[in-house]
């Protein structure tokens, strides 16, 4: 089996590395392709694919849509999608425009625990203003001494029902299915296990999801626990999904797996990649 590796970030979104250096770690990582999907913006595509054709690395266009499904935030991966797309661009600029607003309201809140100025501090982290999200708020507060580490800020502060958590509405579920297919692309349900729901209230969001024309769901990714990847293969067999396999890469110390060096898919799944993979 091919060693793809679709769901990846970079400095563009909250990623670690730039474009160019995740395409270096892919070199040296053998990865036989990879997803760069950063959450709601291309921006990085272009830089890239430069680095991906200097280095002989196979680069798959990606975007990692943010929806709000009822109170749950839940990610749609967009995989072969035409970054140009008008109705995808116009779509992330949608979400992307209530991004600096959230993140004013987290830096009040955050003051109001008695953390001041971590507006500028997230900011400073983030390579472009409209794309700040609470990981930038997170490096930041363990940068200073305010929490031992990034996962220490979202158990404290940032997860949701902690203080400082700011509710956002993102794309509508329908509509990040749409803005991909509208690109070419295929929709894949990003690490289903993250979301902690209830049997009635997954089986409602995968029937959805379905009907909406997703095509897949990951099934090994760095955000499931390796016990996981067994039940996600059963329900991916179960609702007939194709199965897709990606680190979710941010960076360095941030991620359990490199690009590449996840686990294979199970063999009895059917890869998303085999729609364009021969």
């Amino acid at each position: 089996m091919k060693n793809f590796d679709l769901h990846n970030h970079s400095t563009r979104s909250d990623g670690l590395l730039s474009p160019t250096q995740l395409m270096e770690l892919a070199a040296r990582t053998g990865v036989d392709a990879i997803a760069l999907t950063d959450h709601d913006t291309t921006d990085g595509l272009v830089e890239a694919h430069e680095a991906a054709r200097r280095l002989g690395v196979t680069l798959i266009d990606g975007v990692e849509i943010s929806v709000s499904w009822g109170p749950t935030t839940i990610h749609v991966v967009g995989l072969r999608i035409d970054p140009k797309a008008p109705e995808l661009v116009a779509g992330l600029d949608s979400i992307r425009a209530g991004r600096i607003e959230r993140a004013k309201k987290i830096a009040e809140a955050l003051e109001q625990c008695g953390v001041p100025g971590t507006l500028e501090g997230a900011l400073a982290l983030a390579q472009n203003d409209a794309m700040i999200g609470r990981t930038h708020f997170a490096r930041h507060l363990a940068e200073r001494g305010a929490v031992k580490d990034i996962q220490a800020a979202f158990d404290k502060y940032l997860a949701k029902g902690k203080r400082a958590f700011v509710p956002h509405q993102w794309a509508k579920h329908e509509d990040a299915v749409k803005w991909i297919r509208a690109a070419g692309g295929v929709a894949v349900l990003a690490h289903p296990g993250r979301y902690d729901l209830k049997p009635s209230f997954r089986h409602a969001l995968l029937e959805e999801f379905r009907s909406f024309g997703g095509e897949a769901i990951e099934v090994v990714t760095g955000s499931h626990r390796p016990e996981e990847y067994a039940t996600w293969r059963r329900i991916a067999e179960e609702y007939g999904f194709l199965a897709s396999r990606g680190a979710d890469y941010h960076g360095p110390g941030e991620s359990p797996y490199e690009p590449g060096s996840l686990p294979p898919l199970p063999a009895t799944l059917t890869p998303v990649w085999s729609k364009w993979a021969h």
